[in-house]
C-alpha cells in the first residue's frame, strides 16, 4: 500500500534555493493558488515580491500524488467546472488541458443497505431513488434554496435584509422541518457533507446561501445543481497531469527569487518607517511595504502580528473552523465497473466514504475509485492507521460495487486534518451569527497587510476558481493603491 507523502520537489527545491532578496515590494505568505495567482500579476506589474511557503512545495491544498508507473492522482483539489473562468484561463495559459471528468453509465446509489442503480446527474436534474414525498420535498427546497442564494450578494452577503435572520440558523434547522422525509433529509446531509465537508448542523444558513450564491460569476446566478453536478456542474472536467501543475508550472514562471520554501511565517510586524517585518523560520527576516497573508483564516491567526489585527479579524479566526475532509484512492488494474455499465459515482447512507467518483487517469491504464471522507466520518478515520482505513474502505467498495471491488492492488490516502499547515480542508467555513458580525473582516485589509485566500472569493468560494479569483484581487488591491 502506498502511504500519501507530499509531491515530490526535488527540482523545484533546486530551483528555489538561490539567494532572495529580502527587501521587496510585498511579500505574500502562503504558496497555494492565491498567493501565486498574485504574485503572477504583481510581478507583471513590476512589482519585488516574494512568496514564503511553510512547506517543501507548492499548491497548499492542492496535491498530487504520482504514481510508480507515472499516473498522477489528485490528493486535494480536483475538478473544473463551468463558470469556474479564472482558473480555466489560467490553465490555458500555461499549457494545461482539461479532460471529462468520466461520467458514463449509471450511478450507484445506497439507502437502508440496499444498492440500486440510476441514470442521470444532479446538476441536470436528475435525483437519486427516493419515494415520490421525498422526491417533491427535496425539489422544493433545492428551488427555495436557488431562490434565497439569487437575492445575495455574493461580495457581501451580509447586507441582505434577511442575513441576520439566517444567520441565527444552521442549514439543518431550516432545511429540516421542509423535508421532514428521512430520504430527503439524507439527500440534502449528503450534498452539504460533499460540499463544505461538515455535518449539515454545522454551518449557518446564510453561509450556505452564500456558498450557493457563489458558483456562478458575473454574469450567471449561483445554483445548487452547478455545485454538485457534474455534467455542466463543478465536477465537470479535470486536469491532465493533475491539479498541482497549476501551482508548479506558476511557481516556475516566477522563478528562483521570488519562491520560498520550507518558510512558516510567525511573526509579521509593523515599523517605524510603514513597512513590515516578516520573521521566517529558516531564512532571515523579509520587509515589505505590503503583506498579502493567501491562507485560510483558522491557519493565519497562527500568525503573531504586531500591532494587533483589529478585533473583527481575531474573532472571526478564532471562529471559522475548516471542514473535515480526508481523499482515497483505490487502485485497480482496470476500471472493472464501466463494463458493468456504472460510471463509478456512489451516494450512500453509510460507510466510511459515501460520495465516490470515477479518478482513473485519462488513458484508462489503470482504474481508481476516489472517495471523500468527510466530517463525521473523517473524524473517526484520523485516528486509524491506513491499514485499518483500507480494511473499511474496502468493505465499504464491495457493498457498492460487488465483489470485484475486493481487489484493490493499493490505497492512497490523504488526511487534511492531520497536515500541519492545512488542519483541514476543503474549506473554513461559517457557523451561525459569523458573517453578519464579523464577515467583512474577511478580505478587510488592515494597513498594508491585505488577506487573499479562496475563502475571500466573490465567486466559487472554496474552489481553485476561487484560490485564483482572491490573488488577483488582492494583486489590483495593492496596485490600485501605489497608482
Amino acid at each position: 500500500m502506498y502511504s500519501s507523502y507530499l509531491f515530490s520537489m526535488t527540482p523545484l527545491l533546486a530551483f528555489f534555493s538561490a539567494a532572495h532578496p529580502h527587501d521587496v515590494d510585498v511579500a505574500i505568505i502562503g504558496g497555494g493558488l492565491s498567493g501565486l495567482s498574485a504574485a503572477k500579476d504583481l510581478v507583471e506589474a513590476g512589482k519585488s515580491v516574494v512568496v514564503l511557503e511553510a512547506r517543501d512545495r507548492v499548491g497548499g491544498r492542492v496535491l498530487n500524488h504520482q504514481l510508480p508507473n507515472g499516473d498522477v492522482l489528485e490528493m486535494g483539489a480536483e475538478f473544473i467546472g463551468p463558470t469556474q473562468d479564472r482558473v480555466i484561463a489560467l490553465a490555458n495559459e500555461l499549457g494545461i488541458s482539461l479532460f471529462p471528468t468520466y461520467d458514463q453509465g449509471n450511478n450507484t446509489f445506497y439507502r437502508n443497505n440496499t444498492r440500486y442503480s440510476y441514470a442521470g446527474d444532479i446538476g441536470a436534474g436528475a435525483l437519486p431513488p427516493v419515494s415520490d414525498e421525498a422526491l417533491l420535498q427535496l425539489v422544493s427546497v433545492m428551488q427555495t434554496i436557488d431562490s434565497m442564494a439569487s437575492e445575495l450578494d455574493s461580495n457581501a452577503p451580509w447586507n441582505h435584509p434577511n442575513a441576520r435572520i439566517w444567520d441565527s440558523q444552521t442549514f439543518a434547522s431550516w432545511a429540516a422541518p421542509l423535508a421532514p422525509h428521512p430520504d430527503a433529509q439524507f439527500v440534502l446531509q449528503l450534498a452539504w457533507a460533499s460540499i463544505l465537508s461538515t455535518e449539515w448542523i454545522e454551518p449557518s444558513l446564510l453561509y450556505t446561501l452564500a456558498y450557493v450564491a457563489a458558483a456562478g460569476n458575473e454574469t450567471t446566478k449561483g445554483s445548487l445543481e452547478r455545485l454538485v453536478g457534474v455534467q455542466g456542474g463543478a465536477q465537470e472536467k479535470r486536469v491532465v497531469g493533475g491539479t498541482q501543475l497549476l501551482a508548479t508550472r506558476l511557481a516556475e514562471r516566477l522563478g528562483e527569487r521570488v519562491v520560498v520554501l520550507n518558510a512558516p511565517v510567525r511573526r509579521i510586524q509593523k515599523n517605524d518607517d510603514n513597512r513590515y517585518t516578516v520573521t521566517v523560520d529558516n531564512h532571515s527576516p523579509f520587509t515589505a511595504q505590503d503583506v498579502v497573508v493567501a491562507m485560510s483564516p483558522p491557519m493565519a491567526s497562527r500568525i503573531l502580528y504586531k500591532p494587533l489585527l483589529p478585533p473583527h479579524r481575531d474573532q472571526l479566526t478564532q471562529r471559522m473552523p475548516m471542514g473535515a475532509l480526508g481523499k482515497v484512492h483505490a487502485i485497480y488494474d482496470s476500471p472493472f465497473w464501466r463494463p458493468m455499465g456504472l460510471n463509478g459515482q456512489v451516494l450512500s447512507d453509510s460507510g466510511a466514504i459515501r460520495s465516490i467518483f470515477d479518478s482513473s487517469p485519462p488513458n484508462g491504464t489503470i482504474g481508481v475509485l476516489m472517495g471523500f471522507i468527510e466530517a463525521d466520518e473523517m473524524r473517526v478515520l484520523d485516528t486509524l492507521s491506513e491499514t485499518e482505513m483500507q480494511d473499511i474502505i474496502t468493505k465499504d467498495l464491495v457493498r457498492y460495487f460487488g465483489p470485484p471491488a475486493a481487489n484493490v492492488t493499493s490505497c492512497v490516502f490523504q488526511r487534511w486534518d492531520l497536515e500541519e499547515f492545512s488542519r483541514g480542508a476543503p474549506v473554513a467555513y461559517a457557523p451561525p451569527g459569523l458573517l453578519t458580525q464579523y464577515g467583512p473582516a474577511l478580505k478587510t485589509s488592515v494597513g498594508g497587510i491585505h488577506f487573499a485566500g479562496t475563502e475571500t472569493a466573490e465567486f466559487w468560494t472554496g474552489y481553485m476558481d476561487g484560490a485564483v479569483r482572491s490573488g488577483e484581487r488582492v494583486a489590483k488591491e495593492i496596485l490600485d493603491i501605489g497608482a
